[in-house]
């Protein structure tokens, strides 16, 4: 069993940025693929992007140029850089665990975290 917690949310200018955590507990995260989603409000959760165990990425076209994952094995822990926020990158950041390569489809996952607000006021 693999508990994901996010944090690194909050409010923030548009503009600014922020780096949200995924820090894992319960299992190292050994060969798990870690991806992070968003749920804009009254939308379904959306892909943003993932990382591989050996630190391949895939970022959604509409996140490239602004989104950027990386991650500390030694840690446990996988980060969502967000650079030049904008209102609408307004939601709840998910992460989310698999034991495979790849993770764009929410119904993949294996394990979730309970989400981190963040809202961008314009």
């Amino acid at each position: 069993q693999v508990q994901l917690v996010e944090s690194g949310g909050g409010l923030v200018q548009a503009g600014g940025s922020l780096r949200l955590s995924c820090a894992a507990s319960g299992r190292t995260l050994y060969r798990y693929t870690i991806g992070w989603f968003r749920q804009l409000p009254g939308k379904e959760r959306e892909f943003v992007g993932y990382i591989t165990w050996g630190g391949d990425t895939e970022i959604a076209d509409s996140a490239k140029g602004r989104f950027t994952i990386s991650r500390d094995n030694a840690k446990n822990t996988v980060y969502l850089q967000i650079n030049s926020l904008k209102p609408e990158d307004t939601a709840v950041y998910y992460c989310a665990a698999r034991l495979r390569y790849e993770l764009s489809q929410a119904l993949s996952a294996d394990y979730w975290g309970q989400g981190t607000q963040v809202t961008v006021s314009s």
